[in-house]
């Protein structure tokens, strides 16, 4: 790819080995994925009056240099989307789905409109499952994966790597342990094989038609281990709180930033007169908090800042009462059980030489109290 020139396209002939069932030969969309495979991009962006794009190392590249048009995306995309994604788009103007094509991959696709027309994003799925130690989080998270039970929440925003992160512990789980794991997602993006355990994953849309419909299932099947892909609605979280307080261990995302937030989303997401009810329901529920966002590093790539909360006795307490902000206090009072504030793990980036102290404190939710730990160790500001 030529990196100094942004305008100009990237022309490449990629081989594509799958063929469409009337043996023309490969789709026009198959022969885009194949060129975002070719020149590992990340995503492939179909977007009215631009060219074909992919994003590669975080930058959007151009692969063609005729804009498209709207309907030309909606007569590439929409024939590859499953039954019930076709109806979705139809009805609602986005969809979800994956996407396979034998050879070269699987695809995350979101068919949607912007600007009355149609557009795509679709992202290359992973090959691989990744191992804990692959993604550089702090060794104390490697103990989720060896908890008997109870709920374990993993926050952040949108690409700070959650999903990878409970991929990595369900694969530590199947290679250790004897185990039933069922995971629901949508789409299912890490395939697992089966090792120690048996592994069954739930894709919504192609398995089940909603995640609170898959959960009650999955709980009919005697799992030891759920992974529910994200809590989207409050019947899901309703039912996960549930799963992990009988005995399973579960585990589940949410779009928030930090331990207090990842917890209050849960009840806030109730009427306000089951609020009391869950919170003391997922009191019992709750073993762990983890929250990560992912940082540029000066070594190049991204590293993850996280912050875990191990819940005990206390934490129990705080969430039945919604003391939430005493939470950040119990991580420090359980360091010992293997909890770390997002300010050590930031303190720990910076002497590893990953990221700068103006940086860190950027991102720090408690900068007086990084600020202090920097002092400490004699890490001071440049600043005149």
């Amino acid at each position: 790819m030529n990196e100094s020139d942004d305008n100009s396209a990237v022309a490449v002939k990629p081989n594509v080995s799958s063929e469409r069932s009337n043996g023309s030969g490969p789709s026009r969309l198959d022969v885009w994925l194949a060129t975002l495979v070719t020149l590992a991009g990340s995503d492939l962006l179909l977007v009215a009056d631009a060219p074909v794009s992919i994003r590669f190392e975080g930058a959007v590249k151009k692969i063609e240099p005729t804009p498209l048009e709207g309907s030309e995306i909606e007569a590439a995309v929409l024939p590859v989307l499953t039954p019930r994604a076709q109806q979705q788009y139809r009805e609602k103007h986005i969809a979800d789905c994956s996407y396979r094509i034998p050879g070269l991959g699987r695809f995350r696709i979101n068919l949607h409109r912007e600007r009355g027309r149609a557009a795509a994003a679709i992202r290359a799925l992973p090959t691989r499952v990744p191992q804990l130690v692959d993604l550089h989080l702090p060794p104390s998270v490697e103990a989720l994966a060896r908890l008997p039970r109870g709920l374990v929440l993993v926050g952040g925003p949108a690409g700070s790597g959650k999903t990878s992160t409970v991929a990595a512990l369900v694969a530590e789980i199947n290679r250790r342990d004897a185990r039933h794991i069922v995971t629901i997602e949508d789409p299912v993006e890490y395939e697992h094989i089966h090792e120690r355990s048996v592994v069954e994953q739930v894709e919504i849309g192609a398995d089940a038609p909603d995640f609170p419909t898959a959960l009650r299932a999955a709980l009919r099947q005697a799992p030891d281990v759920l992974v529910v892909g994200e809590m989207r609605d409050p019947e899901t979280m309703r039912i996960a709180v549930s799963a992990a307080e009988t005995g399973h261990l579960v585990f589940s995302t949410l779009h928030t930033t930090d331990v207090a937030s990842t917890v209050s989303r849960i009840a806030d997401s109730f009427p306000p007169e089951r609020q009391n009810t869950i919170r003391q329901e997922l009191a019992m529920a709750l073993a762990a908090v983890l929250t990560q966002i992912l940082l540029p590093s000066k070594r190049g790539g991204l590293v993850p800042a996280a912050e875990l909360l191990m819940v005990g006795y206390g934490a129990r307490q705080h969430v039945r009462r919604n003391a939430l902000q005493h939470l950040h206090q119990e991580i420090t009072l359980t360091n010992n059980k293997g909890s770390f504030s997002l300010e050590q793990s930031l303190q720990q980036l910076i002497r590893a030489g990953h990221i700068d102290r103006e940086e860190a404190l950027i991102h720090a939710i408690h900068p007086d109290d990084l600020d202090s730990r920097l002092k400490a160790i004699g890490i001071v500001s440049n600043a005149r």
